[in-house]
């Protein structure tokens, strides 16, 4: 079994889940009591959080190797970052290590590909819905067409996810809201939507919504798993 690097803190509360999910699917996978191998660095997200509204990329950067390279010397053998918004900074990790990174669009993009979908909504942070690093990549690499919320949409994903679900605060408001917004989606003609911020599993699931549900930060975890085992 290859060691799983994983790189946490953003926010803790889906690097829990990740730590879960990896460890459930081994177990489910092999029986018994087996865990994951795994290894992982847990950064401060109020200074990363800073630095991302502070639009210091360059610094995050630095941040997200330093990690990396501790993940790496810990004896991983490929590596994960625990979040979607700061893969605007994977090139650099990429760059610095001598192991393989594993990218949270790919895995996300092959199960779209898998279930047919060829246009898709997104949920995430303003990072990761407006700037091009994640949906250049899934439309560029893969073919698949990614819609996001309008801007007052865009602003409430946003503000949930920073200041409720970061903090493992889950509202029914907040859920009927995200509903809304996936409902206005698929009026716009979206076949899945993606949950692409690793909270955002915290309050959305698929019993929630009528569309099929592509949680990113299972799929991430799943993915993991299947190359510890590879």
């Amino acid at each position: 079994m290859k060691t799983i690097g994983l790189i946490g803190g953003m926010s803790w509360e889906s690097s829990a889940g990740y730590y879960r999910l990896i460890n459930q699917d081994m177990k489910q996978r092999l029986g018994g009591h087996r865990n994951a191998r795994s290894v992982m660095v847990t950064v401060s997200f109020e200074e990363i959080k800073t630095l991302q509204h502070e639009a210091r990329w360059d610094e995050l950067g630095e941040h997200m190797k330093q990690a990396a390279l501790q993940v790496q010397a810990a004896g991983a053998d490929f590596v994960l970052l625990c979040t979607n918004t700061m893969h605007r900074v994977a090139p650099v990790l990429e760059g610095a290590l001598d192991i393989p990174f594993l990218h949270i669009v790919d895995p996300t993009a092959k199960a779209l590909q898998d279930a047919g979908v060829r246009r898709v909504g997104l949920l995430g942070t303003a990072f990761t819905m407006e700037q091009d690093f994640y949906r250049g990549r899934m439309q560029d690499r893969f073919g698949i067409e990614v819609v996001v919320p309008d801007i007052e949409g865009r602003a409430l994903v946003h503000k949930v996810i920073y200041d409720e679900l970061c903090h493992g605060i889950v509202r029914d408001a907040s859920r009927e809201a995200y509903k809304r917004i996936i409902d206005s989606m698929q009026a716009q003609g979206v076949e899945g939507v993606i949950l692409g911020c690793t909270e955002i599993a915290l309050l959305i699931a698929q019993k929630d919504v009528a569309l099929p549900v592509f949680d990113t930060t299972a799929l991430h975890a799943q993915a993991a798993v299947s190359r510890a085992l590879a």
